[in-house]
């Protein structure tokens, strides 16, 4: 699959089949993750695969969404932002969850070119999530991914947002390029 269509085809996946996913290409998934940008060279990433049932429905419990249970795996994403907050100040932090964010993406365009599906869940108590997978107080839980082969595909999806409402042009909203050498206001 090319990375357009990987991007364009790319959507959460709520029902999952009853077919069991080999961890084998959910890992190959999350090495992509590591070629993401850094700052400073520094991975602040850790990834927790989970295939114990129990854990799963915990965590579904935790994030208040059931689809999480009928997951065969989850993947739970968690930095640890201190080196960077130790090299960069505050600014660290900010700098750990944008290096989450493009790492997460390149997980996300990978299980979808492997035909596995997944939704990006945010929303969990994170001190629960901390207690069921052990993670220490030091990192902060980005996400977690329940992940599978797809129910049945959607037939249709929603249009994404139209490109004139997000794109300016060398300053916060002008809408309009350069049209014959003068810049329009």
């Amino acid at each position: 699959m090319d990375l357009g269509k990987a991007i364009t085809s790319r959507h959460s996946v709520k029902k999952f089949s009853d077919k069991k996913p080999d961890w084998r290409e959910i890992i190959e998934c999350i090495d992509s993750a590591r070629y993401a940008p850094t700052a400073g060279g520094n991975f602040t990433l850790k990834f927790i695969l989970v295939d114990e049932k129990e854990k799963i429905n915990e965590l579904a419990e935790a994030a208040q969404q059931d689809f999480i249970s009928k997951a065969h795996y989850v993947v739970a994403v968690c930095s640890i932002p201190g080196r960077l907050v130790n090299a960069y100040g505050p600014q660290g932090d900010v700098y750990s969850r944008q290096q989450a964010g493009a790492s997460i993406q390149n997980f996300l365009l990978k299980i979808q070119e492997s035909g596995l599906s997944t939704c990006w869940v945010g929303y969990f108590t994170e001190e629960k999530v901390k207690g069921i997978l052990d993670i220490p107080n030091n990192a902060n839980v980005e996400a977690i991914f329940p992940i599978g082969f797809e129910f049945e595909k959607k037939k249709t999806r929603k249009a994404p947002i139209d490109l004139d409402n997000i794109l300016y042009f060398n300053k916060y909203g002008k809408d309009k390029m350069r049209k014959n050498n003068k810049v329009e206001a």
